[in-house]
């Protein structure tokens, strides 16, 4: 697979949040127009490689003024929620959520933005956000960036999963950064968190150092979904080659489990330090709390 939208003429498709719904894959991803708004686009695909863009999540509130972007996904029943961040407020982005039954037209919630941590350990902002359902709470991870606005570290949330997700149904779980770059390769960001529960056990792909330095995914583990520990100090997926589509880097990860039980990891790269960008996606298998890329 190696996807991008090229509306406008344009190769750019960034940070997948991929679903299997009603028998379709849905992907939800970030593009950027000329003016440099941000918006996020739908395709769908009947086998996960092959998509075709449908549709466009349009701007209708107010804290989405200069755009939306980076977005995590969930099937509940018979919903696929979505959770974004507002793009373009630097320190007030925050995540915002929204549902949809067809998997195509979304109905926002009247409190977004849903959540924004608070700002004594970090500078109050959230973006990239990724869920998942672990007892009754749906954990929401997200990236923050210290007082300076310069390094990027993550944090948690949760709300009930029976809840409406709205503003006062979210808390913060931990009072401080759950993971921050520590590794060399990681350099000054850890962002783009996507999770999956395997043994009882979250883990999070995530990505380390900021787009094109170059960006590459590493993974972490938890077991009350709160502190996480590393499972490697190397990365789990690196940039490509020199003249490789991801040269530049192979990021923002998400991970779907498919109705099978079959487990991909969709990621982003460049060729060009972020001239435009793809997707693509690689096969996973798990075993005894190893993840490996199969060939």
């Amino acid at each position: 697979m190696l996807f991008t939208n090229n509306l406008n003429g344009r190769n750019f498709a960034k940070d997948p949040a991929v679903v299997k719904f009603n028998d379709k894959y849905y992907l939800y991803h970030s593009k950027e127009e000329e003016n440099g708004v941000f918006y996020i686009d739908i395709a769908i695909s009947d086998d996960g490689d092959n998509w075709e863009v449908c549709g466009r999540i349009p701007l209708t509130q107010d804290c989405e003024k200069n755009g939306i972007a980076a977005p995590g996904a969930i099937v509940l029943g018979d919903k696929v929620h979505l959770f974004y961040q507002s793009y373009g407020n630097e320190k007030l982005d925050a995540i915002c959520h929204a549902y949809s039954t067809d998997g195509m037209n979304f109905i926002k919630n009247p409190t977004n933005p849903v959540f924004r941590p608070t700002d004594d350990w970090c500078c109050g902002r959230a973006i990239d956000a990724d869920v998942c359902v672990f007892g009754d709470k749906l954990m929401l991870y997200f990236a923050s960036r210290d007082h300076e606005f310069k390094v990027q570290i993550l944090g948690v949330a949760s709300a009930l999963v029976d809840s409406d997700f709205s503003r006062a149904d979210f808390k913060q779980e931990y009072n401080g950064t759950i993971l921050k770059p520590e590794l060399d390769w990681e350099k000054d960001c850890i962002e783009a968190p996507a999770v999956i529960v395997r043994d009882g056990k979250i883990y999070m792909f995530y990505a380390g150092a900021y787009n094109c330095e170059p960006q590459q995914i590493g993974i972490a583990v938890s077991e009350d979904g709160i502190f996480f520990e590393r499972v490697s100090d190397l990365p789990f997926m690196t940039n490509g080659p020199k003249g490789a589509w991801n040269e530049c880097e192979s990021g923002h990860p998400y991970i779907l489990e498919d109705d099978d039980g079959s487990i991909y990891l969709y990621f982003q790269g460049s060729p060009d330090y972020g001239k435009t960008w793809f997707l693509s996606r690689v096969k996973l298998s798990y075993n005894d709390g190893k993840f490996v890329i199969e060939s």
